[in-house]
């Protein structure tokens, strides 16, 4: 099995227009950490600014309002106890990658993130899954989201490409690497939402012209950021095919999907947003049988 990157890629086909399809919602099962803990004590992305007091109480509220808005949704919602210490752990969908009855939990780039690992460990492994942690930097499903059979695989500032191959033979699909080069969209899901099994949105400058050849030639009906909507963090999004919960102050980005048949909801997460994450941050989705 091959990993594509990109050097491997072909030439890519025009970009093409989206038609505004019927859109179905499919019940989905997330994983997500209260915000017990959270502060901003240290900075490890532009967004991070330690010296500015932060409102936990705010924070907290913000987080509730996307738990509950995806119940409301009929989805059903998991909860990692948090550990104390640990601020950046309410941003559950960095600690795994979940396919099935597999999970390849995080090895983080910073030292300051690195005891989250344990914690998602001991979680799969009493629910029965197959467990192992990474053995190269990976930031679980901040760099790593699934698109029909692929898993699109972010690089270039926090996970390794070769955690690439590491994660291709751990769940037996098929990656495709896709290079980062905005420090301000440092993992994958910062810069890309996968909408349904054929659609995505992206702002292409967050990537490489080689990265961005790929994504024009799979996904030639993608939905296109502005700077303006990618820097209000519009793209770290959640969606279950129909419904694509998104931080507010992405206008034009939530215009496109309405016009692509889409429901955007809008949430305000701009205390945790001080930290570099936003709705998807805060969301680990359990693919396939292990989130039936």
């Amino acid at each position: 099995m091959e990993t594509i990157s990109e050097a491997g890629t072909s030439t890519a086909t025009a970009e093409a227009p989206y038609d505004a399809a019927i859109r179905r919602s499919r019940t989905r099962r997330y994983l997500m950490c209260p915000p017990t803990h959270f502060d901003v004590t240290y900075s490890i992305n532009p967004w991070m600014n330690p010296h500015t007091p932060t409102a936990q109480p705010l924070a907290a509220a913000q987080w509730q309002a996307v738990h509950d808005q995806l119940v409301e949704l009929g989805h059903t919602v998991d909860l990692i106890p948090p550990v104390p210490g640990l601020p950046d752990m309410v941003f559950a969908a960095n600690g795994a990658t979940v396919w099935g009855d597999r999970a390849l939990v995080a090895r983080f780039r910073h030292a300051e993130r690195d005891a989250e690992s344990a914690a998602y460990l001991d979680w799969f492994r009493s629910r029965g899954l197959k467990v192992e942690q990474a053995e190269s930097a990976n930031e679980g499903e901040g760099d790593y989201l699934s698109a029909g059979s692929w898993l699109l695989a972010g690089n270039g500032f926090r996970t390794d490409r070769r955690a690439h191959v590491e994660s291709e033979q751990y769940f037996g699909r098929p990656v495709i690497g896709l290079t980062l080069v905005d420090a301000r969209y440092y993992h994958l899901d910062t810069a890309l939402a996968v909408l349904d099994e054929q659609t995505v949105m992206y702002y292409p400058d967050a990537f490489t012209p080689g990265s961005q050849a790929i994504l024009r030639e799979l996904f030639p009906t993608a939905i296109i950021a502005t700077a303006e909507d990618a820097g209000a963090f519009g793209l770290n999004a959640v969606s279950d095919g129909r419904h694509v919960l998104m931080p507010t102050g992405a206008t034009q980005l939530e215009a496109k999907l309405r016009d692509a048949g889409f429901e955007p909801i809008g949430l305000d997460v701009s205390e945790l947003l001080r930290a570099g994450g936003g709705v998807k941050c805060c969301v680990l989705e359990l693919h396939g049988p292990a989130g039936g």
